[in-house]
């Protein structure tokens, strides 16, 4: 199962600015967004990315004062392909989501099944703040 953990602040200004390098410079990105669906039920949040043909330990997951990084490396066939059509991406991948509410990250659970990486995110209560 793939663990959720607390990343430092400067890990992820690093990974956002070479995002927004490429972008700035208008050239394709290396890094691609699988679909992603985020929704809230009465006990926290649930992420649900659709990202097949890989395996848990290939999924890095952590948490920064409220924002869910997701990443990865799908990889690709070495095999020299002539495509006609090409719609499926590989290669790295990333995902950042903001949770709009402080979310208990220690009982935080992450699942890959079925080409579906699911992660529940409890809501922390008022008192708390979900920071350690």
């Amino acid at each position: 199962m793939p663990t959720v953990v607390r990343k430092s602040f400067p890990t992820i200004m690093e990974t956002r600015r070479e995002i927004i390098h490429a972008i700035s410079w208008q050239v394709r990105a290396n890094v691609w967004c699988p679909p992603t669906d985020v929704y809230e039920m009465n006990d926290g949040f649930v992420v649900k990315v659709e990202v097949a043909g890989m395996r848990e330990e290939d999924f890095e997951v952590a948490i920064e004062d409220n924002v869910l990084i997701i990443s990865g490396n799908r990889p690709d066939s070495s095999e020299r392909r002539a495509y006609y059509q090409m719609e499926i991406r590989s290669g790295k991948f990333e995902i950042a989501i903001e949770i709009p509410v402080p979310i208990k990250v220690e009982k935080a659970v992450a699942e890959y099944k079925d080409g579906f990486l699911m992660i529940h995110l409890p809501k922390a209560s008022q008192d708390q703040t979900g920071v350690e």
